[in-house]
């Protein structure tokens, strides 16, 4: 009788350390009862329809179909909501590299936002530059930016530099308010575009829109993926760990902001030349918290993912415009129930390295 029952636990143990070590789908029965596959469910579909929206072959369509947008409708309002669009994607994805790949809480993201589009600004009227020959001072100036703001606060974590970072885009706003070169709170106007080229100027400026947004994405992506990004990862999910195992997190941290700060001032220099003139009151903590908005609902460290938040925040109010006074409450309720029923985002991003879980499962069949 003891032995009939010591071999029925041995079996159900042996069991069980064969569906742990396969790291496969499986499921844990009770004593005395088989360890049986799982049936395919909605998480199967949801892995399907997750890697169709990630291919990159649906990415060079989408950015196709950006290209082409003048082609088929070019209505003065299409093309501004678009441009408009296209410039919170940019901001989305890169504060997506600070936040979603490194994990470091930024409140502040529109201080870069206002360096870019003031650099920029001052320049063209100031000075009389043209439009594409401030894009190396904007970086310049959302590097040192990155550097006046990251350099002391980035060995704060959590809520500490979160407070750190609202306080920055703050004191921007503040100093641009109070500064007689940035118009003061009449801020700047008369910003030209990119000159006569041939094309309507709106059209002109959609299409380098379009075209500086594609690269910056297709280079977040692949910053993401590469050994850079990796070391994020680690650093997001623990800073401690990272460090331990030889990753300099200071030196990581401040590449994430550096690379964030960028993107924010290009998009800035883009919204200047978009808007034609700016003021304080147009980077406001708003700004911060509806780009944050779109990289936490698209699902953070995923760029696909950002992007389609960013589409979605941008563009469901003006797809509510017909609801009139009640849009934003209807955009309220809806991205409620988005967040309700999708807390990881719309389009997460992978939890494991691409190509490894077959060969764990296999390491551990054998």
């Amino acid at each position: 009788m003891n032995d009939e029952s010591t071999l029925h636990t041995g079996e159900d143990a042996s069991a069980y350390v064969s569906a742990v070590e396969e790291r496969a789908p499986a499921n844990v029965a009770l004593a005395g009862q088989g360890v049986g596959t799982p049936k395919p469910s909605r998480t199967t579909v949801a892995e399907a329809a997750s890697s169709v929206l990630a291919s990159k072959w649906l990415g060079i369509g989408v950015a196709a179909a950006a290209l082409a947008l003048p082609y088929l409708n070019s209505s003065t309002y299409v093309i501004q909501i678009a441009v408009d669009a296209l410039i919170f994607i940019m901001l989305a994805v890169g504060l997506n590299i600070v936040v979603g790949f490194c994990g470091l809480l930024d409140l502040g993201y529109a201080a870069f936002f206002a360096i870019g589009a003031y650099t920029s600004g001052i320049l063209t009227t100031k000075c009389g530059w043209p439009l594409i020959a401030t894009l190396p001072v904007v970086v310049v100036a959302a590097v040192v930016g990155g550097l006046l703001i990251g350099g002391p606060t980035l060995r704060l974590r959590s809520d500490y530099l979160a407070i750190v970072t609202l306080g920055f885009g703050e004191i921007i706003r503040i100093t641009a308010n109070n500064l007689d070169f940035t118009g003061g709170p009449n801020g700047l106007y008369g910003i030209p575009d990119f000159g006569d080229v041939g094309l309507r100027a709106d059209i002109t400026l959609y299409w380098i829109t379009a075209a500086v947004v594609c690269v910056a994405v297709l280079f977040s992506s692949r910053l993401g993926r590469g050994r850079t990004g990796r070391a994020w990862r680690f650093v997001r999910e623990d800073e401690d760990a990272a460090e331990a195992m030889g990753i300099h997190t200071y030196k990581v941290k401040f590449a994430a902001y550096i690379a964030g700060a960028v993107f924010g001032g290009i998009a800035g220099m883009l919204f200047a030349a978009h808007q034609t003139a700016i003021s304080p009151p147009s980077f406001n903590f708003l700004w911060s918290a509806l780009i944050l908005m779109a990289v936490v609902l698209g699902g953070m460290g995923s760029t696909p993912g950002v992007v389609l938040g960013a589409l979605t925040i941008s563009l469901l109010p003006e797809l509510l415009r017909g609801a009139e006074n009640w849009r934003y409450l209807i955009f309220g309720l809806l991205l409620i129930v988005v967040m309700v029923f999708r807390p990881q985002g719309l389009l997460p991003a992978r939890t494991h390295e691409p190509g490894r879980r077959g060969s764990r499962a296999q390491g551990g069949a054998s």
